[in-house]
């Protein structure tokens, strides 16, 4: 009987996990276009929020605090969000880990590792789209503020 179509094992197993790693590939893209989108969204809101109150941070700028203290009166409001994030999403995730361990390959549905390296990645993230706004709120003219608006 004459052998056709011979494969090596690693040939066969790449074969058979082609499409399992090319939703793994999109679903990994889809979540980095999520946090991109995520951080753009926090940006976004984190402008909104210091230019409605650049009368009251040109106000503590003009009666002497320090520009310091104006980033950190701004990124409290940021970890703040993260923290209600983080809140609702990590017991999420770990209750519905168990629904997509099927799919999970070499990692476990509640591996602590990869949820402390997320939640790292999260709050970098955060601190960065939050910084933006704050420096930018630490460096408002307190003349031009009190003449704002």
């Amino acid at each position: 009987m004459p052998a056709f179509d011979m494969k090596t094992l690693q040939g066969q197993l790449d074969e058979t996990l082609l499409s399992d790693r090319l939703i793994a590939m999109l679903s990994a893209g889809f979540g980095l276009l999520a946090t991109l989108l995520a951080s753009v969204g926090l940006y976004g809101v984190m402008a909104f929020i210091v230019a409605r109150r650049k009368k009251e941070l040109g106000l503590r700028l003009a009666l002497g605090a320090e520009p310091a203290a104006v980033i950190w009166l701004v990124m409290k409001e940021v970890l703040l969000l993260l923290a209600i994030g983080l809140a609702i999403g990590v017991p999420s995730a770990i209750a519905l880990g168990r629904y997509v361990s099927s799919q999970l390959f070499g990692i476990e549905p509640n591996d602590p590792w990869m949820a402390v390296g997320t939640m790292a990645v999260l709050t970098v993230v955060s601190a960065t789209a939050g910084l933006i706004p704050a420096r930018r709120a630490s460096q408002i003219d307190p003349i031009l503020a009190l003449r704002y608006e």
